[in-house]
């Protein structure tokens, strides 16, 4: 697949679900992530952000029946682009979230690829 996502790219997805992780992952490759780091739960997120903050974040809402947000909150101040990827669509998002790029599960390869190029385009514009 030809991809014109910038080169390069750090990603960081927060997924619960394994298998649902693993199919993202191969999305992310595919359209041309340099590096997906993945963590399962909140704190392994966190522990992933600390040790470098990623280009841009592809956040599941609801981590084992916890919030997203405060990794969110910190991904966003350290200069993370963010996507949420949530089965309650936009929905799911608090009102604090709401200009942020968000998909609904499932996702296809084309919703993924429209997603990660707007998250980026709002991250940077000034």
């Amino acid at each position: 697949m030809t991809t014109t996502l910038p080169s390069g790219l750090d990603i960081l997805l927060v997924e619960d679900e394994t298998l649902v992780s693993m199919l993202i992952e191969d999305m992310l490759l595919e359209l041309g992530a340099a590096q997906v780091r993945h963590a399962g739960r909140l704190d392994a997120g966190f522990t992933l952000a600390a040790q470098r903050t990623p280009t841009l974040a592809v956040l599941d809402v609801n981590i084992g029946g916890q919030a997203i947000f405060p990794l969110a909150q910190k991904l966003a101040q350290d200069g993370a682009a963010l996507l949420f990827i949530t089965g309650y669509g936009r929905d799911g998002l608090s009102d604090e979230w709401a200009d942020h790029e968000v998909l609904q599960k499932p996702l296809t390869m084309d919703q993924l690829e429209k997603a990660l190029r707007a998250a980026l385009a709002k991250k940077a514009r000034p």
